[in-house]
């Protein structure tokens, strides 16, 4: 699936804007981890109300799987996607193998994303909307490596082929979708 420099250049629009809001979601949301290391019984802005709490995410052992703090590892992610992005902007291309790399820094990125909001909404029973922004803005991130790196997947001649026929009908774009509304309808259903 040949794609025009104005295609490919529209994609990276789209995957810096996504990576710009992960990032500034996870910068906040890392404010707000500042805040309740300085003080655990903070009030914190992002505190809405009981489901939309972020004290009650980041203080929860999800919050730092690694031992830091998740918001530094998606300052890191996202600045990567949104240095990668720009590059491939104004660049004449990214090569094979750095392309298929930030890709699947993405799809560990969203494995990872998708864990943390499972935990934070069936087992913590609270939400981050910096959480949610983060997902958002990596939803666009994928969206948009999928499209870009469709030739180069590492795939069988003939699911290449299934996934390049329906890239070319927007299937693609439909199953996002579907995704993102599957998970905000799962979600809202538990907090009903």
């Amino acid at each position: 699936m040949l794609m025009n420099s104005n295609m490919q250049r529209k994609l990276y629009i789209i995957m810096a804007g996504g990576a710009l809001v992960g990032f500034i979601a996870s910068f906040l949301q890392m404010l707000e981890v500042l805040q309740l290391i300085k003080n655990q019984g903070a009030t914190l802005y992002c505190n809405i109300n009981s489901v939309f709490s972020c004290s009650t995410v980041l203080t929860e052992w999800q919050s730092s799987v690694f031992g830091f703090p998740n918001s530094i590892l998606c300052m890191v992610m996202f600045l990567t996607f949104l240095i990668a992005a720009l590059a491939g902007m104004f660049s004449k291309g990214l090569n094979k193998g750095f392309r298929l790399t930030i890709q699947g820094l993405s799809m560990f990125t969203l494995c990872f994303g998708i864990w943390y909001l499972w935990q934070s909404t069936f087992v913590i029973g609270a939400l981050c909307i910096f959480c949610s922004a983060c997902m958002l803005g990596l939803l666009f991130v994928c969206a948009a490596w999928l499209r870009l790196n469709v030739d180069d997947l590492p795939l069988k001649a003939n699911s290449k082929k299934s996934l390049k026929n329906g890239i070319s009908k927007q299937y693609d774009i439909l199953g996002w979708i579907l995704f993102a509304i599957i998970g905000a309808l799962a979600i809202t259903l538990h907090f009903i």
